[in-house]
């Protein structure tokens, strides 16, 4: 009898251990589940700075355009100044709730209520300003009108096609292992479009300060 109680001891302990086991594995994997969707935030009032590279068709040819760019981004007013490699200013966006402004030096300010449409006009390639708003943080919308959270990977990047068929793909990440701390590094951006053909803009944020 005390032989039988012993086992039946040990097989009732190693029962409860193996419950304890089961129950706890699914608790951890929620904590870091939630953790990590949590872990970047979305700023309203964001400043960033950075370097641009534009290719796009005119007439048929190939064209090329290398600069640089700030975006002070508030919660009323964001303001994009575009700069040639020499640092000298190329064109200033100024954009308020219901009207965009864009001013090139030497030439009269262009105004619209839609700002992608007067990059295209002024430009003569489209800068999709109203998406950069979001996807300059990793968020935005795809084309079914979902939210998504961009986040690095360890394959070649995250890429989402948006309503308006933009392909973005966020290929590198700064400080990516430090949750909410991880943001874009570089993004390219490729559509074909009817006013520019095939247009493709990449995007390297050399840094960002929320405000």
């Amino acid at each position: 009898m005390p032989a039988i109680r012993r086992g039946a001891l040990l097989a009732a302990a190693l029962a409860i251990v193996a419950l304890s086991g089961c129950s706890t594995l699914p608790q951890s994997s929620n904590t870091a589940s939630v953790a990590s969707g949590a872990a970047r935030q979305y700023h309203q009032a964001i400043d960033v700075s950075g370097r641009l590279s534009i290719r796009y068709q005119q007439d048929g040819k190939e064209q090329a355009v290398h600069g640089s760019f700030t975006w002070a981004q508030g919660k009323q007013e964001t303001v994009i100044t575009l700069l040639s490699p020499l640092g000298q200013t190329l064109a200033t966006i100024n954009i308020a709730a219901d009207q965009a402004t864009l001013k090139q030096s030497g030439q009269p300010a262009r105004s619209a209520s839609d700002v992608d449409a007067l990059t295209v006009q002024a430009l003569g390639w489209p800068l999709p300003v109203a998406g950069l708003r979001d996807w300059l943080q990793g968020f935005g919308q795809n084309a079914a009108g979902q939210r998504f959270s961009a986040a690095p990977a360890a394959d070649d990047g995250f890429s989402v096609t948006t309503a308006d068929k933009w392909l973005i793909q966020y290929t590198n990440w700064q400080d990516q292992n430090n949750g909410a701390e991880s943001y874009p590094k570089r993004i390219d951006l490729a559509r074909n479009t009817a006013q520019a053909g095939e247009v493709a803009i990449r995007i390297v944020i050399d840094s960002r300060q929320p405000h």
